[in-house]
């Protein structure tokens, strides 16, 4: 990304960035989601549909949708929904760093105009 003396990037730079940030949270989501249903499949024998949900339902703050049945599956639960909380917020945070880096950019550069006009 620019320095805050530099100037704003191009709007095809812009978008190839936006491009890669969101083809990379894209990736962490399905590493999050991979993980949640192998644990639900694994741990507590549900089928593939019902443990991708479950992974779904807990990555994004829903709650769980299964009964877990045993201490083992209580525990992955608990795990992943620990780490689901941090791995949300983070994806959020690398999805919306180029549009939020942009605008502040703008933001700095008009300003940055304004005060050297003075």
């Amino acid at each position: 990304m620019e320095h805050r003396k530099q100037r704003v990037a191009s709007l095809p730079t812009f978008f190839m960035r936006l491009l890669r940030y969101s083809l990379f949270a894209f990736v962490l989501i399905a590493f999050s989601v991979g993980i949640g249903t192998w644990g639900y499949c694994y741990y507590d024998n549900l089928n593939l549909i019902d443990s991708f949900y479950m992974a779904s339902m807990i990555l994004t703050g829903m709650g769980p949708v299964a009964d877990m049945t045993n201490n083992a599956s209580k525990l992955f639960s608990s795990f992943y929904a620990l780490y689901s909380g941090v791995a949300f917020l983070s994806i959020t945070a690398v999805f919306f760093a180029p549009i939020i880096h942009r605008i502040l950019h703008i933001l700095q550069v008009e300003n940055d105009e304004f005060n050297d006009d003075k």
